[in-house]
């Protein structure tokens, strides 16, 4: 059967999200019959997640920054590997990257042509910047077939910017592009409370504390700035408060160096870097999760903690709002730091809250973001 051969490649710009966007996901796919191709730019990771997740590669220069030459060479490369390996879907993520895989599908007659809208980068941009992230948006849209949208706040404002139409416009289930797995990884009952420990003494976390935590990238577009003036102002009071912050730290958009000397010198700050394995423990130190973004487009990090029955503290105005069930998984809260810290002080004051938040919060990820429910609806818009 053709539709059990099909060969499917997937555009993006660096390897750091082939585990977020992608992940066991490949290897569902690989089990059903199709051959899972990834084209990205150039890094020392990709062999090892090759292995892991078993497909096949092209390392390609596909940089965040527009370059004209640069570009075109990379469209160039694109269209060979399409045309080598005869493929029957291609998928874009991310702007750059999809608008290039979206023009060189287009251009080699790909009948089935997905743009992932991951996010809008225009949101938080200014000046050209701004135009060229939304000409990135309308291109990758006009050249796709399907344009899929990982929260329905992704295509509220997609119509209401004029980014793409209506009918090219997907939904999986009720967001997300690659669910989460709340039944093995996520799953508090799973968590080997040896390796917590230990992991409790590695970063120094006393017994009793009271964590707050973030996962993502440490950038100011994360809300980061506004939550560690939240933890200050709560630090004085709380003797065993911790924030704790996982993720890599990023040039582009990244934080005032005053805010980082301040993160790196406070012994109750933990900055672990990137992590890209067992992830779910780090959750496990936590008591709450807090995203106090300015731009998301559906906040997978949100979804995770609550699989792991965290309640979640973050700001309605974004794809953030689409993961949670207000006052019944999580609380809304806004940029002021002083709101931040109040919200945060209600919780730490009241445990059958914490509780009942985190324990609706998982019933709310098995029946809406289980991952096989997403990857069903992948693979019946590959079909």
């Amino acid at each position: 059967c053709k539709c059990e051969m099909k060969n499917i490649l997937h555009v993006l710009n660096v390897p750091f999200v082939i585990s977020y966007f992608l992940g066991d996901q490949l290897l569902y796919m690989r089990e059903k019959g199709y051959n899972e191709y990834i084209i990205c730019s150039s890094s020392s990771s990709l062999a090892d997640l090759s292995s892991r997740y078993l497909f096949y590669y092209k390392e390609i220069g596909i940089y965040r920054k527009f370059s004209i030459l640069a570009d075109i060479k990379a469209v160039i490369q694109i269209c060979n590997y399409i045309k080598y390996h005869d493929m029957d879907i291609v998928n874009g993520h991310t702007p750059k990257a999809g608008m290039l895989a979206m023009f060189a599908a287009f251009v080699m007659r790909v009948p089935k042509r997905i743009y992932f809208r991951h996010g809008l980068l225009y949101e938080t941009s200014t000046g050209i910047k701004r135009y060229i992230f939304v000409f990135a948006e309308k291109m990758a849209s006009l050249l796709a077939t399907d344009v899929v949208c990982v929260s329905p706040y992704l295509i509220e404002k997609s119509l209401k910017d004029g980014l793409s139409p209506k009918k090219k416009m997907i939904l999986l289930n009720r967001g997300s592009c690659n669910g989460v797995d709340a039944m093995g990884q996520f799953n508090p009952n799973k968590i080997d409370h040896v390796k917590l420990e230990a992991l409790k003494r590695k970063y120094g976390i006393d017994e009793n504390a009271w964590v707050i935590g973030y996962t993502g990238r440490i950038v100011k577009d994360k809300g980061i700035i506004e939550l560690v003036e939240a933890y200050k102002i709560l630090k004085r009071q709380y003797l065993n408060l911790y924030l704790l912050l996982v993720g890599p730290e990023e040039e582009r958009d990244r934080l005032p160096d005053d805010v980082m000397s301040l993160i790196h010198n406070d012994e109750r700050i933990i900055l672990t870097g990137l992590v890209d394995q067992k992830i779910e423990y780090y959750y496990a130190l936590m008591n709450i999760l807090v995203l106090a973004s300015y731009r998301e487009g559906f906040g997978t990090s949100i979804i995770e903690a609550s699989a792991m029955r965290l309640p979640v503290l973050t700001t309605s105005h974004t794809g953030c709002r689409d993961a949670i069930l207000e006052e019944k998984t999580g609380l809304f809260i806004t940029h002021d730091p002083l709101m931040i810290a109040s919200t945060i002080e209600t919780l730490i004051g009241d445990l059958e809250l914490v509780k009942k938040l985190g324990r609706n919060g998982r019933l709310f990820v098995e029946r809406n973001f289980e991952r096989h429910l997403i990857w069903r609806e992948i693979e019946k818009l590959y079909l």
